[in-house]
């Protein structure tokens, strides 16, 4: 069975990993995969970095599209891997997420009449403003078999009328990462050391998404905010996605450590040791949450409710009081249940439901 598995955002190259190993240890023999690339993050520091990190077989394709706006991007994105569908037979299409990656990956799959398989299928945040629940819900409505995370992706899935048979609950391919590489990144040298860091003595920030960096009242709220944190409570590291550095401009934020995009496992050492994590990102509130690490997110909602629910994050939007109080109370949680996101070998489910499909 040939598999093309399409990628182009930074969290899409760490859930391939996952993937890439379980055709090896399930498929092989079975299973060929091919990684096509988007290029939606091209930056060396947000793509090509993890594939040498993560032991990911570098993209058979990349289609260089870059950032655009949103219409302009899916448009190249489409029409390049309609090309490459229509050059090479394919047995199924593996999509990842919520990106535009993810969107054109299911349009063309769909038009070519090829099975699509979407990983992290059912997230609702039930806010369409957000491109993401857009792209989501899009993929969602146009797969063959849709791999829910969560029991509550499941009820998403059920509640809009999905056919039982096409739901598979098939845990998180971020926690089997999480699982696989956490003991490498302790192994490897310390960042939050290098940077005169102590242990959960540190508040880890990260912010990208654009309804937070495009809008000027919100970043600077945020910023500010964190600059308070870092002046009355505990030191602050903020890694800075490129499009907030450009949004930032000239502006240096006052906090303790201004950082270049680090790599994974740098990032899995910093969401360990730090005391809690103020972040829009949605990976990383199940990092935090698998390494025991409470957080704060600047946005008025989330798709991943269950760690809201279970109490190891605060739903906090843009408001800095609330982010600087959220940073002073949020207490540690338990260690990540299994029950939540499943065993740690929600890729190895994954590919067999697909050879299952195809037979």
């Amino acid at each position: 069975m040939k598999l093309l598995t399409i990628v182009g955002a930074r969290p899409q190259i760490i859930k391939a990993a996952a993937l890439s190993r379980a055709v090896a240890a399930v498929g092989q023999g079975r299973v060929v995969e091919h990684l096509l690339h988007t290029g939606q993050h091209y930056d060396h520091s947000l793509s090509g970095r993890f594939f040498d990190e993560l032991g990911v077989p570098r993209p058979d394709f990349n289609l260089g599209v870059g950032s655009g706006p949103h219409g302009w991007q899916t448009a190249r994105m489409l029409e390049g891997v309609e090309q490459i569908l229509l050059g090479n037979h394919y047995d199924g299409v593996v999509v990842y997420g919520d990106t535009n990656s993810t969107l054109a990956g299911a349009l063309a799959a769909s038009k070519l009449h090829l099975p699509l398989f979407h990983i992290e299928a059912g997230l609702r945040s039930h806010n369409m403003a957000m491109p993401e629940e857009v792209n989501r819900v899009v993929a969602d409505r146009l797969a063959s078999l849709l791999f829910a995370p969560t029991a509550e992706a499941c009820t998403n899935l059920r509640r809009e009328g999905y056919v039982e048979n096409t739901i598979v609950e098939s845990g998180d391919v971020m926690y089997d990462n999480a699982l696989h590489f956490s003991a490498m990144a302790e192994q490897a040298p310390s960042l939050a050391t290098s940077l005169g860091l102590e242990h959960k003595r540190f508040v880890l920030a990260t912010v990208h998404r654009d309804f937070n960096t495009d809008t000027p009242e919100r970043l600077r709220a945020i910023v500010a905010a964190l600059e308070e944190v870092d002046r009355h409570f505990m030191p602050v590291v903020m890694p800075l996605h490129p499009r907030t550095k450009d949004r930032l401009g000239s502006y240096q934020p006052r906090i303790t450590a201004v950082l270049q995009p680090v790599g994974y496992l740098e990032m899995l050492q910093l969401e360990r040791h730090a005391h809690v994590v103020v972040t829009d990102s949605g990976g990383v509130q199940k990092e935090a949450y698998f390494l025991a690490t409470p957080s704060v997110i600047l946005r008025p909602e989330t798709e991943w409710t269950e760690i809201v629910a279970a109490g190891a994050a605060k739903l906090v939007d843009a408001d800095p009081k609330a982010i600087v109080d959220a940073c002073q109370t949020l207490q540690q949680p338990s260690p990540a249940s299994t029950n939540l996101y499943g065993d740690g070998h929600a890729a190895e489910k994954i590919i067999a439901k697909i050879i299952a499909f195809a037979q």
